[in-house]
Parts: structure tokens; C-alpha cells; sequence
């Protein structure tokens, strides 16, 4: 394997995941929608900390990823370490880059170990999309926030500032949507775009998804996600111990019956779309003298990652299909030598998109600055055991989620090498690469 790691981070320590666990996902407003963000986040590490039973002394930090943090509460990682009882001294720090939050996280804490500043951490993500703030329109804040403030405020005050108020301007709360602010578009429109500009069919969408569903349903009738998705009990007693959203029985024909759910004569609906989904997922990091000093067994290294920006106005959700090949230049690999390929499910459209992005040789040129594409996904070797479209997408779980189960491949099969592609709000885009631990020994 080609040693360049003098290119990254790790060039001083390499950076090892030695455990890597989630919650069963589930559908928003469903067994989960008692448990917030810090709940599930709670779940999370507790099962990765008695699946690893690594020592609670030895952590060293929690790095967390969010989109929808608590307002009281925003660093849900210290409310994690603290709500363990884990010791004091386990610093901790919640981070945010829309859906690629959870991976973030990771790269976050990889680099510090890299760098000699934590030996061993935590790192992963968790929403609840149940638990999202409806907030107050703001014609209403700002009419009656004045005089609620003001200690000189009477019952006539506040009878002036109610009258003053417009039922349908004011008082009813807005649909919360994840728009782009300097857009206004919401992502299944911006994904709609993309569709059309690159010619994707409702058709390929809906085998894509159909695959989804089927891969997933296989690696749960197998019992291949058992190593990383631990029982939940929720707060009413019922235990949670598997995925609610993928569909076995799901096909082709029956997503073609489902009607488009962001344009009138649109291709994107909810079945070939990711659903809003409740999670977490955690991953245990240490610098690879650390596990085995420990005696503990790696599962893979994290080798090299990479961020990119795009134009939101332009292909909002193309980024992985630059992130993935700057993160491959990064470790000295190419697309040819990856044994799998893992790319987060936002839309079918999405993905499909950027496959045909990865091996364009068009696209390569204008975008890449290379004389030819970086290569063309093989789709036996593509989110082999489903992705968010049929497990769900809790945003800022789904980067950890992607790792721990890219980690348990590598250990489990022959695979030997992995490349992950995560798209975000606001034109991001992010990729990492990982190595089987035996690989690299």
C-alpha cells in the first residue's frame, strides 16, 4: 500500500477506530420521539462503551456532531459526558457542518490524536428531527417581546400590542423546512435541478432506492448490522433493537406509484428520497500505540479526509464528487483501488448524480482540473448494505453511522480499502478513506 501519510495530519500518528456503534434509526415522530438529541446521543456512547469496555478514565474527549442542537444545551457532547458520569476531566465540544456533522466529528478528533493533543476519544453524532424547535414567527417576537421585557409594561400594553397582532402573519408558526438561506430553495428542489440537468430518470431513481431497501433488508436478515446497532429502551419501556424505516418488501413498481413530493411533475418522492429520521452513532478513536497498548484489536484507520465548498445556486449536492477524489490524492489511491464505495443517500438523484460526475470526464476537466474522470463506481461495491434512503438520515448521525459501518466491513470481509461521500446543506461536500487495520499493520 502506498505510504503518504507524511500528507496529512497523521503523518506523526496514525489514528485507528477501535469500536463504532448506533442506535436503531427511526422514523421522526416515532418510538424515539421522547428522546432528545443528548438522549439518543446518551444511548449511543453507552453501548459503544460496553461493546469496547474500554475504561472510562481513558477517554480523553467527546467530539459530537449536530444540526439540531438543544438551545438551552448546544454542546451535546459535554451533556453526554456528563449524563454518563464519566469523569470530569473528559473534555468535550459539539461541532456543525449540516449532514456531514457526524463525520466532522470524527475527522475532528482523528486530527488531535494525529497531533499527539487526546490519545482516545469519542467522537460521532445524534438529531432529533421530533424534537425540533417550531419557532415563533417573528412579527410576533418582535411585537411582543418589547413589552414583556419592560418592567414599565401594563395590561393596557399588552392589550395594544395583542391587537396589533395578524393572525395569519403572526400567529401561525411556519413549517420547519430545510431551506438554503441564500437560495431559498429546499434540498429536494435544488435535487430536482440536479436531476434534470444530468438527466436522471424517475425510473433509475426508483431501482436505485428499491436496492437501498434490499441491501438493507439483507444486512438485517443476516444479522450484519448486529455488530454495530445497540438495543434502545425508551423513557415508556420499550425496547428498540432494530431499523424501523428499511422496507424488504418494497419494489420498483410500487416506489413508481408514490407521487412527486417537491414539484408537480417532479421525479423525487418520498420513496426515493431520504425520510426524517431519529439517531446517534459513536465511534472510539485512539492512536494505534494506544489500542494496542490497551490490547485492543483495531477495526480500520481512518486514513486521509477532505471538505469542499460548492455553489448552492449551481449542483447544491455535487460536492462529494469533489471531496472523493481529493481525499483519494491525499492517501496516494485512486477510485480502482477502493473495495467498497459509500455514499450518504440524500436523494437517489443525489447519488446517481455523482457517480455520473466521478466518471465524466467532462466534469473532471471543468471541475478537477484532471485530463480524465477519477473513475467509474462499480455498483456492487456502492453503499453495499443500503444507505439513508432506506436506513434514514438522523443529519448529524449519519457521517458516524457510515464510518462504523465501513469499519465493521473492513474488519469482517477482504475488503481492504473504502471511500465515504457525504453531501451537505449550503454546497458542501466531504469524503474520508479508511484501510482495514490488518492491511496497514
Amino acid at each position: 500500500m502506498a505510504k503518504t501519510q507524511k500528507k496529512t495530519a497523521s503523518a506523526t500518528r496514525r489514528v485507528v477506530i477501535v469500536g463504532g456503534v448506533r442506535t436503531p434509526f427511526q422514523k421522526a415522530f416515532g418510538p424515539f420521539m421522547a428522546m432528545d438529541t443528548i438522549a439518543l446521543g446518551v444511548a449511543a456512547v453507552r453501548g459503544l462503551l460496553q461493546r469496547t469496555a474500554v475504561a472510562h478514565d481513558a477517554i480523553d474527549a467527546i467530539v459530537w456532531g449536530g444540526v439540531i442542537l438543544p438551545s438551552g444545551a448546544p454542546n451535546v457532547g459535554r451533556e453526554i459526558a456528563l449524563d454518563l458520569g464519566l469523569p470530569a476531566s473528559v473534555e468535550a465540544r459539539t461541532v456543525t457542518r449540516a449532514c456531514a456533522s457526524g463525520l466532522q466529528a470524527i475527522t475532528d478528533a482523528a486530527a488531535s490524536i494525529a497531533l499527539g493533543e487526546l490519545e482516545v476519544a469519542i467522537a460521532g453524532g445524534s438529531d432529533s428531527t421530533s424534537n425540533a424547535r417550531i419557532e415563533l414567527p417573528q412579527g410576533l417576537v418582535h411585537k411582543l417581546a418589547p413589552v414583556a421585557m419592560s418592567k414599565k409594561s401594563g395590561p393596557l400594553d399588552y392589550l395594544k400590542a395583542v391587537a396589533s397582532l395578524s393572525p395569519k402573519r403572526d400567529l401561525v408558526p411556519r413549517k420547519p423546512e430545510i431551506a438554503e438561506r441564500t437560495t431559498g430553495e429546499v434540498m429536494g428542489q435544488a435535487a430536482e435541478r440536479m436531476a434534470v440537468r444530468n438527466g436522471i430518470s424517475r425510473e433509475a431513481q426508483d431501482r436505485f432506492a428499491a436496492t437501498s431497501h434490499h441491501r438493507a433488508a439483507a444486512a438485517i436478515a443476516s444479522g450484519r448490522f448486529d455488530r454495530e446497532v445497540v438495543p434502545v429502551t425508551t423513557p415508556r419501556g420499550k425496547t428498540v433493537t432494530t431499523d424501523g424505516l428499511v422496507r424488504a418488501d418494497t419494489s420498483e413498481a410500487r416506489l413508481a406509484k408514490l407521487r412527486p413530493a417537491f414539484r408537480k411533475d417532479g421525479t423525487l418522492t418520498a420513496g426515493n428520497s431520504s425520510p426524517l429520521t431519529d439517531g446517534a452513532a459513536a465511534v472510539l478513536l485512539m492512536s494505534e500505540e494506544k489500542a494496542l497498548a490497551l490490547g485492543l484489536t483495531p477495526l480500520a484507520v481512518l486514513e486521509t479526509w477532505a471538505y469542499v465548498g460548492v455553489d448552492p445556486a449551481d449542483q447544491l449536492l455535487i460536492g462529494p464528487a469533489l471531496a472523493i477524489p481529493k481525499a483519494l490524492d491525499r492517501a496516494g489511491l485512486t477510485l480502482a483501488d477502493m473495495d467498497r464505495v459509500d455514499l450518504h443517500e440524500a436523494f437517489a438523484a443525489q447519488v446517481l448524480s455523482v457517480t455520473q460526475a466521478l466518471a465524466s470526464d467532462a466534469f473532471a476537466r471543468e471541475r478537477l482540473g484532471r485530463d480524465g474522470a477519477v473513475g467509474v463506481v462499480d455498483e456492487a461495491k456502492l453503499n453495499v448494505h443500503g444507505g439513508s434512503v432506506s436506513i434514514g438520515h438522523p443529519f448529524g448521525a449519519t457521517g458516524a453511522r457510515m464510518v462504523a459501518t465501513m469499519a465493521h466491513e473492513l474488519a469482517a470481509t477482504d475488503a481492504q480499502r473504502a471511500v465515504l461521500g457525504i453531501c451537505a446543506a449550503g454546497g458542501l461536500g466531504a469524503a474520508a478513506v479508511l484501510s482495514a487495520w490488518e492491511s496497514v499493520k
